[in-house]
């Protein structure tokens, strides 16, 4: 493994690449310089023997011309001069030469050995292209001996109409030629080879010039890797090499910025995250969780959502999210209890707003959902909806009777005198229900906004319940009530706003009487709950409240029974202005009732002046 790694370091790759630059330029040039040298060397060589078998053919040409019937003396005369010359001349070194007359016989021979070839016929094909008159007749042979030789025939032709009267036929060893061949070839391999040495020596120290910084700087990645940011690449030149270490250490200063400012972000959304009202949720493309917030586990009230798929943690189905997760839908109310809200009667509503996560060339990634409890929301727009249309309500009756009445008088019941009185009685009663209406609405409009400012002044309780009994006493004894008041003795006074808690008072004594039965009974207590609180309750003993009505019953207009309620000349505003009129002094407004036993409600008030508070 090593050596494989070895192997394939850049430095070991430079050596590799300028040693087989050099090798194959050395073996193309070693290659057309050798082939060049031995064709010329065979030219030389072949020229040479040209010339000489041409030279010999002009010097034979006179002796071969002599006819064969002339005088033997000088025949013979003629041979052995001819043979004196080939062998003084053209005895060159393993040379064999030979002249042949024009019937291919061997007439004279250059080597000693061959002279019993002397008279004998040549048989070689070249010698009987050269006999034809073909004077180009040469060709490369190796003998059995594993010789290669030269070989060539020229014919010899005398003056008279250039006849053929003999042929030159020579056949020279060419081992010298091939000897200096292989000697050139000797000479290139070791050129070759210190060549490759230097060359290699030299790769080496170039590859390390170069490697060098680049193992700097991969030590320099592999700590920035690691979250070193302190180390710097020496920058050891002005080169391309010297212009990247500066690069990186640039480049490694400015991602140390950008990590610290990556970081300081991620702690800022992390503690916004943590910090939120809402709860967000992110996950993957799979649905599946990979980042939420606190708020998010308590909206759910789950202890973690890690490896929670997404719609399983909202519950909803999978086709609905799927629908949310592609940007078709972008909000869904959801209840507490994992299905879809019901306004009226879901504890807690939770609107999750979907947002796609896209990448530029992956298209959606991933899901952002934003949780928000719409509970108190939701009930408000309920409570104002219902509000709107228990006005509407409470307005059209009256508005109606004045209206059906005022047509019956504008239609001749104003001539009747006794039925025209009870008409206008009609409508001033349905004035004074509409303007107590109107009243009521305006003091909860002024509590609501704040606009009613207490004035509290210390005031004698006893003395406060006494004068309610009394305002009271006309209805009291019309129907046989009878009142008593409950004060502890050591309760004297407390600091109050007297108006409107007398209003309180009038209130719920009005609404005691109301549905208190003849001959029944209505008490007034009042004594401390502590050193600081004062606890005021009316208790009846009339027809009670249905249990299940108990918690609506301060709700603005809201009625037990809404026919008797509305025939009484009730609002059913009464307990919703005691409820804030007591909020505003600071304290608290309960009712206890048993159906057909009685109704006991009790208020709360501060005993103490408050902080700022004018008597």
């Amino acid at each position: 493994m090593n050596g494989r790694r070895f192997f394939r370091t850049i430095q070991v790759k430079l050596v590799i690449i300028y040693l087989l630059l050099i090798l194959v330029a050395m073996q193309l040039i070693g290659v057309y310089f050798i082939s060049t040298v031995k064709a010329s060397l065979t030219d030389n060589f072949t020229t040479n023997m040209k010339e000489q078998a041409d030279i010999l053919s002009k010097l034979a040409a006179p002796n071969l011309s002599i006819k064969p019937n002339s005088d033997s003396e000088a025949n013979n005369e003629n041979t052995e001069n001819l043979s004196l010359v080939v062998r003084n001349l053209f005895s060159i070194s393993g040379t064999e030469v030979q002249v042949l007359d024009g019937n291919g016989r061997v007439v004279a021979t250059s080597l000693q050995v061959s002279e019993s070839y002397i008279g004998k016929k040549n048989t070689s094909l070249a010698v009987s292209r050269a006999l034809t008159g073909i004077s180009d007749n040469e060709e490369e042979v190796i003998d059995e001996n594993g010789i290669r030789k030269k070989i060539i025939a020229l014919p010899v032709t005398y003056n008279d109409n250039d006849k053929v009267v003999g042929a030159v036929y020579m056949v020279a060893s060419m081992d010298s030629l091939y000897d200096t061949v292989n000697r050139v070839n000797q000479i290139f391999f070791s050129g070759t080879l210190i060549a490759l040495g230097l060359t290699g020596i030299l790769g080496i120290l170039l590859a390390h010039t170069i490697t060098s910084p680049i193992q700097g700087l991969t030590r320099q990645a592999a700590a920035v890797a690691d979250g070193k940011f302190d180390l710097q690449v020496p920058v050891l030149g002005d080169d391309e090499i010297g212009r990247l270490s500066s690069a990186f250490n640039d480049m490694t200063i400015r991602l140390k910025e950008a990590l610290s400012v990556n970081e300081e972000e991620n702690e800022k959304l992390a503690s916004i995250l943590s910090n939120m009202s809402d709860g967000v949720i992110a996950a993957d493309e799979n649905g599946k969780v990979i980042v939420w917030n606190r708020r998010s586990q308590e909206m759910l009230d789950v202890r973690t959502c890690e490896g929670c798929r997404l719609p399983e943690l909202l519950g909803m189905p999978e086709q609905k999210y799927q629908e949310l997760q592609q940007g078709r839908e972008q909000t869904v109310v959801l209840s507490r209890d994992d299905e879809e809200a019901d306004m009226d009667d879901a504890e807690g509503i939770l609107r999750v707003t979907f947002t796609p996560i896209h990448r530029r060339d992956k298209g959606i990634t991933g899901t952002i959902a934003v949780l928000q409890d719409v509970t108190e929301q939701e009930k408000l727009e309920q409570s104002r909806r219902q509000f709107v249309a228990n006005v509407s309500h409470e307005l059209r009756t009256p508005l109606t009777t004045i209206k059906s009445y005022a047509e019956a008088l504008n239609d001749g019941a104003l001539d009747e005198r006794e039925l025209s009185e009870r008409f206008v009685g009609v409508i001033r009663n349905e004035t004074e229900r509409m303007i107590r209406l109107v009243t009521d609405l305006l003091h909860l409009s002024r509590l609501d906004s704040n606009q009613a400012p207490l004035r509290r002044r210390k005031t004698n309780i006893h003395e406060m319940l006494d004068e309610v009994t009394d305002r009271f006493s006309f209805q009291l004894r019309q129907k046989s009530i009878r009142a008593a008041i409950v004060v502890d003795r050591d309760l004297t006074s407390g600091w109050l706003d007297r108006d409107q808690i007398d209003q309180v008072l009038d209130n719920l004594i009005s609404n005691a009487i109301k549905y208190t039965l003849e001959g029944g009974s209505i008490e007034l207590s009042a004594h401390k709950q502590d050193a600081a609180t004062i606890a005021v309750s009316v208790k009846d003993t009339g027809i009670g409240i249905p249990k299940k009505d108990l918690s609506r019953i301060f709700d603005r207009f809201y009625r037990v029974d809404k026919a008797r309620s509305r025939n009484m000349g009730g609002t059913g505003l009464g307990l919703s202005i005691a409820r804030e009129i007591v909020k505003a002094h600071g304290g608290t407004i309960s009712l206890k009732s048993e159906l057909n036993e009685g109704t006991t409600v009790t208020f709360t008030l501060p005993a103490l002046q408050e902080e700022g508070e004018t008597a």
